[in-house]
């Protein structure tokens, strides 16, 4: 059993979403990857009661302004890499810091060997997908770690079919941490919902601002509160929006 999750007030709450695995169902390729419409209409809802919400999230921002048009919010696209803040000003790390340009093309001719897994380039990561090639797991894995050898300045971050080689100083925890020494977020409770390993540096901050982080789905986390499914989530965001209301 989990714990109930505790009342929210949305006016004093600094809320984080996010989005594959947590308001969206997985796709076998990134793209694919759509939120339904009851629960983007509910995101609106609760930014506007709000008026402190951002997205975190390992894609690209324009992939996140993409899956939640037209809403747009702030947020930090590629585990923080780049972070657009209230007043959409888009901060980014160096590009001394990012993937070289030619290790895009390396590691597709190394992946070719495996059906289905494949590379998606996002510029400041890239991110070695084998949800349809999940018995190549540990090659893959393999790949991405010699690879981090040679480029010392990326870190893996591995998820769920997916390993990604992102900035060593990138991840959704420090994200956070910015977007909270910032109005419209700074004062007030954070809460941030994730359903990944890539999600845990995020919890850790949250707990540590003794906040409410919640992780969707199985698997082992620091987050203090549970749901059990991308269903779930959708149903607590209809509930914190529309209270008492049946999820559509």
């Amino acid at each position: 059993m989990h714990a109930p999750l505790p009342a929210v007030t949305p006016s004093r709450t600094a809320f984080f979403f996010d989005l594959d695995g947590t308001l969206a169902d997985f796709c076998l390729r990134p793209e694919d990857v759509r939120i339904a419409a009851q629960p983007l209409a509910d995101l609106a809802a609760l930014a506007d009661l709000s008026g402190a919400l951002a997205v975190v999230s390992g894609r690209a921002l324009s992939e996140i302004d993409r899956l939640i048009a037209p809403l747009a919010v702030p947020a930090a696209g590629v585990h923080g890499v780049e972070r657009r803040d209230a007043n959409g000003t888009v901060h980014r790390l160096p590009p001394e810091e990012l993937p070289p340009p030619e290790l895009a093309g390396r590691l597709e001719r190394a992946l070719a060997a495996f059906a289905g897994a494949f590379v998606e380039d996002k510029g400041a990561a890239l991110a070695l997908h084998y949800r349809g090639a999940p018995t190549h797991a540990r090659a893959v894995l393999a790949i991405a770690q010699a690879a981090v050898v040679r480029h010392p300045q990326l870190r893996l971050q591995p998820g769920k079919f997916v390993v990604e080689l992102k900035p060593a100083r990138a991840d959704k925890g420090r994200a956070i941490t910015a977007f909270l020494d910032e109005a419209p977020f700074a004062g007030r409770t954070p809460l941030f919902i994730g359903d990944d390993r890539t999600d845990e540096a995020g919890f850790a901050v949250v707990n540590a601002a003794r906040g409410i982080s919640i992780k969707v789905g199985p698997g082992e986390t620091c987050a203090t509160y549970r749901l059990d499914s991308v269903e779930a989530a959708a149903a607590w965001l209809r509930d914190l929006v529309c209270p008492g209301t049946p999820p559509v």
